[in-house]
């Protein structure tokens, strides 16, 4: 039980803009643990769609302190990043599954009121998508 939970924060944690690696934690389990593959890359899916919709949910309550002097991001770069989202459009959510890009992505499709539905089933297919391969890579090597 207690794998399932770190697994699920360790995801959630990684998904948002926190500094966490879920992978490590998904491929610990899947070589020292007896618990059902299948279930583990459930966990890890589910907690990183998770902390992607609670991105999401910031990027559409961001606007609120922008004005705010303690706000972490210019208005130049907030309009930067409203503009590429608005070039590569809401396909580009299949990318939220890459390091260091993928989550602002989740953010920014918040900020620009991105339909959560269509949102959560892009985002749901990186994911998953990404907790497979690693499973398939896992698998081929062992």
């Amino acid at each position: 039980m207690w794998s399932f939970l770190v697994l699920f924060f360790a995801a959630f944690g990684a998904a948002t803009l926190l500094p966490l690696q879920s992978e490590a934690v998904l491929l610990g389990l899947l070589t020292y643990s007896q618990h059902n593959p299948w279930l583990l890359i459930l966990v890890a899916s589910i907690g990183n769609i998770f902390g992607s919709c609670v991105n999401w949910w910031l990027g559409l309550k961001i606007e609120h302190y922008k004005n705010k002097t303690w706000f972490p991001v210019s208005e130049l770069k907030m309009q930067q990043a409203q503009g590429i989202y608005h070039k590569y459009g809401y396909w580009s959510l299949l990318l939220s599954w890459l390091p260091i890009i993928g989550d602002p992505i989740t953010l920014i499709a918040g900020l620009m009121k991105e339909n959560f539905w269509r949102f959560f089933t892009l985002v749901s297919i990186a994911k998953i998508g990404r907790y497979l391969f690693i499973y398939g890579l896992f698998f081929q090597l062992h």
